[in-house]
């Protein structure tokens, strides 16, 4: 790490994480993530980014069957989602622990109280073990909506770490120009974006380009290094979710996944990982985000916030709200941000956000 006056500007390696699920076992998608973390730092790599709600898969039978024909795996889906924080997540937080990694991974999490509400759910483990932080997909994209409920803003949050000020979206909201801007606003230097492969896509839609494109553009405006992680289709998950010819060969298209990691001029520093599992790897120099700030640098000098005002409510959304007494107890710990020791370590303190801070400069 080279540190200069006052600002940390971290050296390391990165790994983007192309594999499969063990679709819809948890406990044995929990123990291939663990092997991929192993491997990956045996790599030498310090931030470790998994695909989107890998564990333990994707609810791909929204895209191919009726609401009614897709229910019975809905509750299949449901009963292997996790908990956050639980056991699964400790061995997690345990395989970050010996590989002194950063992990990112996404995952199906399941509300302690309420049995059928999920989400898809962004979780960030620190190198001790750590529960650093969870995101909640904000809004599910497209036919997602038959099965995952939205997050809220007091996820949209970034992580000053090791290996800089770390921020993460999933999927399609890697689309939305505000949920981005807030994470570049708090100062983002390195961004993973988790993706699925989307092979049910429209035949005009072309997945690979897709994930391209937006992570070019989110590296290229905020001049921070993306590393993008997307999950494979294997022929097990289409027997588990095709139901007839036209089911198989939608779920059988290529070139519907990829995996990468892009430099702050927004060109890409890995060889493609297109729709084979494998690990990509580069080397991160936050430092190289600095020059390229000089010509924009849209949450500093090119920008009008006289003009402009972004603001963010980072209030919880919880289905009830009490009065003259605490919020409901039963939201998972780490929603809000706060840190969580999950390896026997004990976890620093984090102030909570302010539910009415503003995303950017104050209002003159």
């Amino acid at each position: 790490m080279i540190k200069g006056d006052d600002v940390d500007l971290p050296q390391f390696k990165a790994a983007a994480v192309q594999a499969a699920p063990v679709f819809l076992d948890t406990q044995a998608t929990i123990d291939k993530a663990c092997s991929l973390i192993h491997e990956a730092s045996r790599a030498g790599a310090r931030l470790i980014a998994f695909p989107e709600v890998f564990v333990p898969g994707y609810p791909y039978w929204n895209w191919t069957k009726t609401p009614i024909a897709g229910s019975p795996h809905f509750e299949e889906l449901v009963k292997a989602s996790i908990v956050v924080p639980g056991p699964e997540i400790s061995q997690l937080a345990g395989a970050a622990r010996a590989a002194d990694a950063y992990v990112v991974i996404g995952v199906n999490e399941r509300h302690p109280r309420f049995p059928a509400t999920i989400y898809n759910s962004v979780v960030i483990l620190g190198p001790d073990g750590s529960l650093l932080g969870v995101h909640r997909k904000l809004v599910p994209t497209w036919a997602e909506k038959l099965t995952w409920t939205g997050g809220d803003g007091s996820s949209l949050r970034t992580y000053d770490t090791a290996v800089g000020n770390l921020g993460v979206l999933a999927c399609g909201e890697n689309t939305n120009t505000l949920a981005r801007f807030t994470l570049l606003a708090q100062g983002e230097t390195v961004h993973v974006a988790n993706y699925i492969a989307l092979p049910v896509a429209p035949d005009d839609y072309d997945m690979v380009e897709a994930i391209k494109v937006r992570a070019a553009a989110h590296s290229f405006e905020g001049k921070v290094f993306t590393v993008v992680s997307c999950s494979t289709i294997t022929p097990e998950i289409v027997d588990a979710v095709a139901h007839d010819d036209e089911s198989r060969r939608l779920l059988e298209r290529p070139h519907s996944a990829f995996s990468g990691i892009f430099g702050p001029d927004g060109r890409l520093l890995t060889e493609p990982l297109i729709d084979d599992e494998g690990i990509v790897y580069a080397e991160i120099d936050i430092a190289r985000c600095i020059q390229p700030k000089q010509m924009h640098d849209i949450v500093g000098h090119y920008n009008r916030f006289d003009i402009f005002e972004l603001r963010v409510n980072r209030q919880r959304q919880d289905p009830i709200l009490w009065s003259g007494e605490a919020a409901c107890p039963d939201v998972p710990a780490g929603a809000n941000g706060e840190h969580r020791s999950l390896a026997g370590l004990p976890a620093p303190e984090v102030s909570p956000p302010d539910p009415n801070e503003l995303i950017g400069m104050p209002r003159p």
